[in-house]
């Protein structure tokens, strides 16, 4: 079968391959994810807004769509590239398969790629930008068009909840406000778990709007892009701290850290995946877990606020988790709601509620 797509990069390379999903032309941020399972929470994550994913792992799709484990209403990526696509899954949950759900989505896929290379070429040269269009379009013309397509700092804005929203659980012991960037699903769901009512809020929620819904703790979600990006939570932030408990995930963490005046830094190609090892630098524990973002907390910059380090990166050093007893404010980058990857972090949960609980 004649190839009939390609994946253009900014420094002109070409991989050629087989289109699946829709046959829509995009311009995207290429990453890589190295989970061998849980595309379909993969590509239903906000964070991945904007952006091309490349699977590490060869097969993607062969244990279809279910319609339980999507982690937000949004088809988030912009592209999905992996080595070998199955159309024809094998599961008894299964509704629809990978790439008619991307079909339906609007996001393009390309299947029959050197995945191993591109992997590797994004670790040697960092996440550039990239365009999938079709097998004969000339190169020229797809690197002129990643060039004058701009890239997007309103990434939180598009993937925000319009209006607030509400998550209840039986027999709740607390009320907690959730500030969605992006927010997963799995996320309230383990709130819930924990017997919070979760009160969901857009993102430019002012911080008079949240203590008015009388929070005893307030989280802040992940989501996409620059946490730069974004001066409305961080300002919300500064005018909550002390008042109320915070804990945050992944661009909460870094939205926290740049509220007390540290700062944030782009990674070369990011942390994608549910095997990256973390160690609290309180007790010397390790556990694994799973992540997905570009941005990291300068730990120098954290001289003179009132956070503290608590969890680093086994793998590359970047700081993976931040605290104040003071203002009972906590954040981690990883994900402990895992969907997918190691639940090895599902207690920071129960530690919130002990925060809130004034333990």
């Amino acid at each position: 079968m004649k190839t009939d797509r390609k994946l253009v990069l900014e420094d002109g390379s070409e991989y050629y391959g087989y289109g699946f999903g829709s046959s829509a032309e995009r311009v995207f941020e290429l990453v890589f994810n190295t989970s061998m399972a849980g595309y379909q929470e993969i590509v239903s994550d906000p964070s991945y807004t904007d952006q091309g994913i490349v699977m590490s792992y060869p097969l993607m799709g062969n244990y279809g769509i279910n319609d339980e484990d999507f982690e937000s209403r949004l088809i988030s990526p912009s592209a999905f590239i992996v080595r070998d696509i199955n159309e024809n899954p094998s599961n008894f949950r299964s509704t629809r398969s990978l790439s008619e759900l991307l079909e339906e989505s609007g996001v393009p896929g390309i299947s029959g790629v050197d995945t191993r290379k591109l992997v590797r070429v994004i670790r040697d040269n960092g996440s550039g930008r990239a365009v999938i269009t079709d097998a004969d379009r000339p190169k020229e013309e797809a690197i002129r068009l990643i060039a004058d397509t701009p890239v997007p700092h309103d990434a939180v804005k598009r993937v925000s909840c319009a209006k607030k929203r509400y998550s209840r659980t039986s027999n709740p012991v607390f009320n907690v406000v959730a500030v969605d960037c992006g927010m997963k699903l799995n996320i309230v769901r383990m709130m819930n778990r924990h017997k919070c009512n979760v009160t969901i809020v857009p993102y430019d929620t002012t911080s008079e709007e949240i203590m008015s819904l009388k929070p005893d703790g307030v989280f802040i979600s992940n989501g996409p892009g620059d946490p730069e990006d974004v001066p409305e939570v961080i300002e919300c932030l500064k005018e909550l701290k002390g008042r109320v408990p915070v804990f945050g995930i992944c661009l909460g963490h870094q939205l926290i850290a740049l509220s007390y005046g540290a700062k944030t830094y782009k990674l070369k190609f990011g942390h994608r995946g549910g095997n990256h090892p973390v160690r609290d630098v309180r007790n010397g524990k390790i556990e694994m877990t799973s992540q997905n973002h570009s941005y990291a907390v300068d730990e120098k910059s954290l001289e003179g606020t009132a956070l503290k380090v608590s969890k680093i990166n086994v793998l590359d050093g970047t700081v993976e988790g931040l605290y104040s007893d003071t203002d009972r404010v906590f954040s981690v980058q990883y994900h402990p709601e895992s969907a997918p990857g190691p639940q090895d972090g599902g207690y920071l949960f129960r530690e919130f509620t002990e925060l809130m609980s004034g333990r």
